[in-house]
């Protein structure tokens, strides 16, 4: 985890950016793979042996960046006394996956279990470095989870992952600044552009939003929540279609005019900069994940009361952020590592904690569907349910959005294509289209079918 202010960001969203070490894991993707030569055989384990691990002695090592899991992690230990799981924060996710690539690559030195975002999960699944999941019974835990969730864990075929997090969007807006237009959050985008510009003109130094240019996940996130498609997977046959897709262009046009129209700021969010322009009334509306409490509780203390959260206009959402725990072909101890995943996210004070001691917001349908979570008041937004949106925009995602199998590389470069437009007000069309040749180029070169 980041020690700036970055560092609760990760929790939800972690961090696009890349290293040398962390793309290697791309290069091998269609070559036979480097996962310490561990690779799933694809037998079929009996999932009471996955059961019966719990009772026999074990020693689990978790990587993992959240802070405070420990809390989880130790209702577990008190339940199954006879495995020991080693918490070990190796550092924010671009780290992690720094390490967890060398040591793959390697063949010794990973963790049994990780935790791996969902946007990085694909790479790492093909390249076999984690265990289908499926061979030991994973496919029984799909009613627990949210659609959304359930379906980014969900690669070539198999199960990688066992969901622990998401990050549902929704529109998180001051109630000082619309007040004083006598304006209600906008139900429509046709709306949110309209009432940008009352924002605006009332008071020029007010923007609607902003537009982080180095961030690739939330403009991914915005893209999808527009019906955008870009991506799709199957095998080593990728498709990038970021010139043709509807949501895509749906996305350039909008956020293009409100960029070149100055209604929108082009600014990088988890800054210094950023912090104080929040702090001080620029920004009208935050549209992010369900996470965002966390970071309003912790960095803005002192905007409590003033911000309000409401469903994003359409009434449709997509997810920003999330994580999966994964087994890595090392593990020591396969169906005692599987079993300590399938609880940590799946058993019911399990999930409860994740969320009420650790901050997570939920992927388990148990938890969203609870009346008690769903009508809980959260201290910094007094006479609000803000749990009743989240979990609301979390039925609300829009199914189908792929990432990359080298996502980590595809964010690497969005500051250098796609950032510069939405930072300087240049062709939003033209630089995502900059964007895509230079995926298509990458994915082709690392010998994966792109078209």
């Amino acid at each position: 985890m980041r020690t700036s202010p970055l560092n609760i960001r990760s929790i939800g969203r972690g961090s696009t950016a890349v290293t040398a070490a962390a793309l290697a894991l791309a290069l091998t993707a269609c070559g036979g793979g480097s996962g310490g030569g561990n690779a799933s055989s694809g037998s079929k384990v009996d999932p009471s042996a996955v059961k019966a691990a719990l009772d026999q002695p074990a020693e689990i090592t978790f990587w993992t960046w959240v802070p405070n899991i420990g809390k989880t992690v130790d209702l577990f230990e008190k339940k199954y006394p006879n495995i020991k799981v080693n918490v070990v924060n190796v550092g924010e996710s671009k780290d992690q996956y720094t390490k967890l690539t060398g040591a793959l690559k390697a063949g010794k030195g990973a963790p049994d279990v990780a935790q791996i975002e969902y946007s990085a999960l694909p790479q790492f699944a093909l390249t076999k470095s984690l265990i289908n999941l499926a061979d030991y019974g994973a496919a029984g835990l799909k009613d627990a989870f949210a659609p959304s969730a359930w379906s980014q864990v969900n690669v070539a075929g198999g199960i990688y992952g066992v969901p622990q997090d998401t990050g549902p969007m929704a529109m998180f807006y001051r109630k000082d600044i619309f007040q004083r237009l006598g304006a209600a959050p906008p139900r429509t985008w046709e709306e949110f552009t309209a009432i940008a510009k009352r924002i605006h003109d009332a008071d020029p130094s007010v923007f609607m939003t902003f537009a982080d240019p180095s961030d690739s996940g939330s403009a991914s996130s915005m893209i999808a929540d527009l019906g955008g498609k870009p991506f799709a997977v199957d095998g080593t046959d990728v498709k990038v279609d970021l010139k043709g897709d509807a949501g895509t262009k749906a996305y350039a046009d909008l956020f293009g005019q409100l960029i070149k129209d100055k209604l929108v700021d082009g600014n990088a969010s988890f800054t210094n900069d950023w912090f104080q322009s929040i702090t001080a009334g620029k920004y009208a509306v935050w549209m992010t994940g369900a996470w965002a409490p966390a970071v309003l509780d912790k960095y803005l203390p002192g905007g409590k009361g003033q911000w309000g959260v409401a469903p994003m206009p359409g009434g449709v959402s997509a997810e920003n952020g999330g994580s999966a725990v994964a087994v890595t072909t090392q593990a020591k101890n396969k169906e005692a590592s599987v079993a300590f995943s399938e609880w940590l996210n799946s058993d019911p004070e399990a999930v409860k904690s994740l969320n009420a001691e650790v901050g997570l917001f939920p992927a388990t349908k148990a938890i969203l569907d609870d009346p008690a979570f769903r009508s809980a008041e959260l201290p910094y937004f007094p006479g609000e349910k803000p749990n009743e949106v989240f979990a609301d925009m979390s039925r609300a995602v829009r199914p189908g959005f792929q990432y990359l199998p080298y996502q980590v590389y595809a964010d690497s470069i969005f500051k250098d294509t796609v950032g510069q437009s939405l930072q300087h007000g240049g062709d939003l069309n033209a630089a995502l289209a900059a964007w895509q040749d230079r995926l298509k180029t990458y994915g082709k070169e690392q010998g994966f079918t792109v078209k």
